[in-house]
């Protein structure tokens, strides 16, 4: 493999993968987008560095990654706050770091958020699939092999030390998400919430629902009050294209909250995430407490907008 070894992983944690902002255009053969799953932490991370916004990263689920630096590196962590340490040391996330050949960075306490995101000056010398480097596990491609990080594996990049001067960018902390484990939610409503009834949706909009632990990278399901469909609708209905942060409820009438790793179903969808709110639901784990607002097309735009204008800020200061 070529590039220069930069990490090695010393404890792979519960999950750790390797993940850019996914492919796309393939969902007709049956292809998952995937990604990360907070793709604007992934985006500012890789800013921080001095790589484009789309180079993979390693994706951090919960604690327990750890890794020893190969070589002087400059390297950021943003997503949810894992208790990041450097040496044993207390580390500051959002901000560009510059480590020693012999570091050893370590994720060893969760406070807030699910996924942190480790991104390195140069990227990672891993091979392209279908556009990405992003890992598959449900089809065992990208990343390493298509599994998960596991305890040895070594990552390489290109030209770690046209990067170090990278080191001291830090994010604004106002522009950094809020990873609440109690959180609002916007979406908008469809496309089969005409299936429901008055009594349903007033439930999905004005009960609290909690994160079941079955939840993983493909879909959030939630636990709460059952959503009542219309008398004489079937559980389900023809399979038909998904989209990241539809919300599906199936005959449990419990809503399930779609992530990246699937392309069709078969159940009707209340209600849609708004582009600019997926990230948070990439932070959600099992325990948390989340509610959904109904938004306008209008304001979901304006939404994403104002989520987008943050990247353009903190790029445009870097240049």
């Amino acid at each position: 493999m070529e590039g220069i070894a930069v990490l090695e992983v010393l404890a792979p944690g519960i999950l750790s993968t390797i993940q850019d902002r996914g492919r796309f255009g393939f969902g007709r053969f049956g292809v998952a987008p995937g990604g990360a799953l907070d793709h604007f932490a992934l985006r500012v991370a890789n800013l921080l560095v001095d790589n484009p916004e789309n180079e993979a990263a390693i994706e951090i689920t919960l604690t327990g990654f750890k890794t020893r630096v190969l070589v002087d590196l400059a390297v950021a962590v943003t997503g949810g706050d894992l208790g990041l340490r450097c040496n044993g040391e207390p580390l500051r996330m959002w901000q560009s770091q510059l480590l020693k050949n012999g570091d050893q960075l370590s994720f060893e306490s969760h406070r807030f958020g699910c996924r942190a995101y480790l991104t390195v000056g140069g990227g990672f010398c891993l091979p392209k699939v279908l556009g990405s480097r992003s890992t598959n596990l449900n089809s065992g491609f990208g990343g390493m092999n298509g599994r998960p990080l596991q305890k040895g594996d070594i990552l390489r990049s290109e030209v770690p030390g046209r990067h170090l001067d990278a080191a001291g960018r830090v994010f604004d902390l106002n522009d950094v998400p809020v990873y609440s484990n109690c959180r609002e939610i916007r979406v908008v409503p469809g496309p089969q919430d005409r299936q429901f009834t008055d009594a349903g949706i007033n439930t999905f909009f004005n009960a609290w629902y909690r994160v079941a632990p079955q939840s993983d990278r493909t879909g959030i399901r939630l636990q709460g009050e059952p959503i009542e469909s219309r008398p004489g609708a079937a559980d389900s209905i023809l399979s038909e294209g998904l989209i990241p942060g539809a919300i599906q409820v199936p005959g449990d009438q419990q809503p399930i909250i779609l992530l990246g790793e699937t392309v069709s179903g078969g159940y009707r969808k209340i209600a849609t995430v708004i582009s600019a709110d997926l990230p948070l639901t990439g932070q959600m784990m099992p325990g948390d407490s989340v509610r959904f607002r109904a938004v306008s097309v209008h304001e979901a735009r304006r939404a994403l907008w104002r989520r987008e204008d943050k990247i353009a800020r903190f790029r445009d200061k870097l240049s």
